[in-house]
Parts: structure tokens; C-alpha cells; sequence
């Protein structure tokens, strides 16, 4: 607080000291992005001087808000590729704290428990908004939060269904792509695709990205399996692709997946990325470890673009542009 106020801080101290109208506060701390970056830099500088922070029971008589966000969060399986829900997570809750929102966790054992935990918290909590994951064909969770005419926004696609709603996703094909393409370089022509059964959007979509850059080399495309996620998986795969003409490559949809890979080539006496070469996706803490090529997704921007696509839907604006964001390839010693 300045000097020269004893008082706590107001929205019409903010606006004073900043030169600005107390709308354009106001805007600074629930539509950001309708200001200029640096009328609100100067804004927020002022607002962290003086310590103000928004009187939330007023907020909520006058918006009606709880500023509350709903997120389910599911159980983490091997632990390996659930660090990307984990990063996911974070930066989400950070981001919503910037706005004044908080989130709230709740579990569910499947999709329709999850739509009976809507009602049950928009009745009790008075929840605003839902962020969803993990999308998929047939969503029934998407079709009746629509319905129910109430404000969300997935970090997913919608697979099929119809795109009227807010979401966030990472072009996966758009990296397994570079993951193939990176191993094409590299001189092999024997590409193998280790993905999830067929039907799971994001895992067909990464499929799709192996299958361009093989097709587009000239190499064959018959080289893929379907198995399970998980180290085991990864395991089966190379079992069933190391045949009487194996693979020089392999492309895995998942860090566990290409971790079963790596683990049953090692105990085949090959050496990843000398013998044979391997990659992942989602550069987990454990690629890093290994020295895994892997598919690194821009986690924190994407959580970010979730909350802000929340606010323009919470002000009643138009359905913000979906926004489909690139991943990078991050190279280690297994691509060879």
C-alpha cells in the first residue's frame, strides 16, 4: 500500500493512483485481455502496491458467482503419463487464481458419475464452470452441460460432435510427425506406430501424424499395433512387431508405452539408439531420465487458454475460436 493510505485498498484507490477509470480496473482483473498490455501492467503494478484484493462475498451478490470452477480428477495409472494431468493441473489453478476463480476437485468413476456430480455441485457449491478432460466420440458429458445451458470448456477436441463449445487441445499428429520424421532423417525406413486401440481420438489423431510422415516418405504404413496403455503394453508391442522383418524405429503414442518398448528391447540384447531407435510423447520427468525422444505438449499454455476461454464465456461473449496448439520434439539419445 502507498505511504500515504492507511486505508485497505479499493477499487477507486487502484484507479486513482493507475490514472484509469475503475472499469478499466475492473477489466484488468476479469477481462484482461480487453485491455492494453501496458495500460494493464500499470494497473496491476498499482494493485500489487497497495495489496488490493476483490471483496469476493461482494462479488458474489453482485455477479451471482461463486468463482468456482469444477475439474474432475481422475486416478493415475502407471504414474508415468498421469504427470501431464499433474502439470495440467497446476498451471490451470494458477491461471484461475489470477482471475479470482478457484478450483474444485471432485472424483468420479466414469463419465456418468461425472454428470451426476454436476448437478449435485452446481446445487450445492453453486459452481459457475467445468473444465473437462480426456474428450472423446460420444461425450455425453459435452452434450448435457450444453443442455443445461452451463459454461465450460474441455481440454480436448470434440471429436466428431458438434464444435459449439470452448476447447483446448495439442496437435498430436502434428508430433508424431515430427517424432517420424525425425527418424526418417536419420535414415530409417522400417517405422513401427506402438498406439491405443482404435476409437480414442487423441490416439487415432497420433496415429495419423506417423501414418503422414511414413506415407509421405514412400515407406510403409502397415508397420503399427494396438495395445493397451502402460509399460506392459509397450512390451507386447515389440513382442508382436520384431518379426522376420523388424523395425528399425519405433514411434510410441505414449512415455509408458515407449518405455515398455525400451525395456524389452534392452531385453532382447538391443540397445535403443544405437540398435534400434524409440520415441515417446508427453516428455515426462521419466523420458528425461532415460534419455527418451518424446513429444513435448505446451501443458502450461494449454491450462492457461482453458481459463481464458472460460472468461469470455463467463461474460456471456460469443464461443471463443478453439485453439489447437503445437507441440515441440524434444531429442535425446534413443532416436539415435
Amino acid at each position: 500500500m502507498t505511504a500515504d493510505s492507511s486505508a485497505r485498498a479499493t477499487l477507486n484507490s487502484v484507479a486513482k493512483q493507475a490514472k484509469v477509470s475503475r472499469q478499466t480496473v475492473s477489466n484488468v482483473l476479469n477481462a484482461p485481455e480487453l485491455v492494453n498490455p501496458e495500460t494493464r501492467n500499470r494497473v496491476r503494478a498499482v494493485i500489487e502496491q497497495q495489496g488490493y484484493r476483490p471483496h469476493r462475498a461482494a462479488r458474489q451478490l453482485r455477479t451471482h458467482r461463486s468463482q468456482v470452477i469444477g475439474l474432475r480428477i481422475e486416478a493415475i495409472g502407471d504414474g508415468i503419463s498421469g504427470v501431464v494431468l499433474d502439470r495440467f493441473l497446476h498451471s490451470l489453478t494458477a491461471t484461475a487464481e489470477e482471475h479470482d476463480h478457484h478450483i474444485m476437485l471432485f472424483t468420479a468413476p466414469d463419465d456418468d458419475a461425472e454428470v451426476r456430480a454436476y448437478g449435485e455441485l452446481v446445487d450445492t457449491v453453486g459452481v459457475d464452470a467445468f473444465v473437462l478432460t480426456g474428450t472423446h466420440h460420444g461425450d455425453a458429458r459435452t452434450q448435457w452441460l450444453r443442455e443445461h445451458k452451463l459454461p465450460f470448456v474441455t481440454f480436448g477436441r470434440p471429436w466428431g460432435a458438434r464444435e459449439d463449445h470452448a476447447w483446448v487441445d495439442v496437435d498430436g499428429a502434428t508430433g508424431t510427425e515430427l517424432a517420424t520424421d525425425h527418424l526418417i532423417q536419420r535414415g530409417h525406413e522400417r517405422i513401427a506406430f506402438v498406439g491405443w486401440p482404435a476409437g480414442s481420438g487423441s490416439g487415432d489423431d497420433r496415429r495419423a501424424g506417423w501414418q503422414r510422415a511414413v506415407r509421405r516418405a514412400g515407406l510403409a504404413d502397415d508397420r503399427t499395433v494396438e495395445v493397451a496403455d502402460g509399460i506392459d503394453g509397450g512390451r507386447n508391442a515389440v513382442d508382436r512387431l520384431l518379426s522376420a522383418d523388424p523395425p528399425t524405429g519405433f514411434v510410441c503414442t505414449s512415455d509408458s508405452l515407449a518405455l515398455g518398448v525400451v525395456s524389452e528391447l534392452r531385453e532382447r540384447g538391443l540397445n535403443p539408439g544405437t540398435d534400434v531407435a524409440v520415441t515417446g510423447f508427453d516428455d515426462t520427468p521419466v523420458a528425461e531420465m532415460l534419455g527418451l525422444t518424446s513429444v513435448s505438449q505446451p501443458i502450461v499454455e494449454v491450462a492457461a487458454q482453458c481459463i481464458h476461454q472460460l472468461q469470455a464465456v463467463l461474460r456471456d461473449a460469443a464461443i471463443p475460436e478453439p485453439a489447437l496448439l503445437a507441440p515441440r520434439l524434444v531429442v535425446r539419445g534413443t532416436s539415435g
